[in-house]
């Protein structure tokens, strides 16, 4: 059975001022685990200390691009060995990776040279979506098409965010069926469309079919469930609260 984790992004303003006291915060509300979005120059071995601590686990790091390339790749790493991290994940391409057919193609040559550099040192790399990786490029390919078709599976997994997908008119469902074994983690958003604005909402107050896509999941061997949100009503910390008590009610 996965496991279910925040993506810290969701609680940026708090982990910018105090990282390892959020994350403590955040294992007493259920938490299994935190899935990364920056260190914020904070020590490995004090991060480990205050997570074992927390009892919260990682289930992922976001590592902006340019760390994961050159001689930047090597830290990157070896930073996530030593608080216990080996899943690896690019957020986001950088524009001229994501402009048309031509670069996608760029983009997945390079993704596959990052995963062959985890996979040696010991991590499973990932690719994170967004919706624009769901656009036409013109010729009916789309971004994702193009990275998962000219990449390895054994080097590049799907971190599939449910969300992103929706908001690009694409159902996650399909996808995961789609992609099977090879998504090793969901983003679990729930959306809300008022006067035709979508926006993140706290699970259980918007359209997503939570279940239906944490079922999927279980039955395609997801690993992590990742709570996550950008939009807010209030402290992003109270909707923290309410989204891991509402997926834990959903899933029953």
């Amino acid at each position: 059975m996965g496991k279910i984790a925040i993506q810290l992004y969701s609680v940026r303003n708090h982990t910018e001022k105090d990282l390892t006291g959020t994350i403590k915060k955040l294992g007493e509300m259920g938490y299994e685990a935190v899935q990364f979005a920056g260190f914020f120059d904070t020590p490995a071995e004090e991060l480990k200390k205050a997570m074992d601590e927390a009892g919260i686990v990682a289930a992922g790091s976001h590592m902006p691009y340019n760390s994961l390339t050159g001689d930047n790749l090597e830290a990157s790493l070896e930073y996530n060995r030593k608080i216990g991290n080996d899943l690896i994940i690019c957020p986001i391409l950088p524009e001229e990776l994501r402009e048309d057919e031509g670069s996608y193609y760029r983009a997945a040559e390079s993704l596959n040279e990052i995963g062959q550099k985890c996979k040696d040192a010991g991590f499973t790399f990932a690719y994170h979506n967004h919706n624009m990786e769901f656009f036409d490029l013109g010729n009916g390919k789309r971004g994702f098409d193009i990275i998962f078709e000219e990449t390895d599976a054994d080097l590049v997994k799907v971190e599939l965010d449910c969300y992103w997908t929706t908001h690009a008119g694409y159902d996650p469902l399909q996808v995961i069926n789609a992609y099977e074994n090879l998504v090793v983690s969901l983003h679990i958003k729930d959306m809300l469309e008022k006067d035709g604005e979508k926006r993140s909402i706290e699970i259980g107050h918007g359209s997503l079919d939570i279940k239906s896509l944490w079922t999927a999941g279980e039955a395609n061997g997801v690993d992590w469930y990742v709570i996550e949100q950008e939009q807010f009503d209030g402290d992003p910390l109270d909707s923290a609260k309410v989204n891991v008590e509402n997926l834990k009610k959903v899933i029953g």
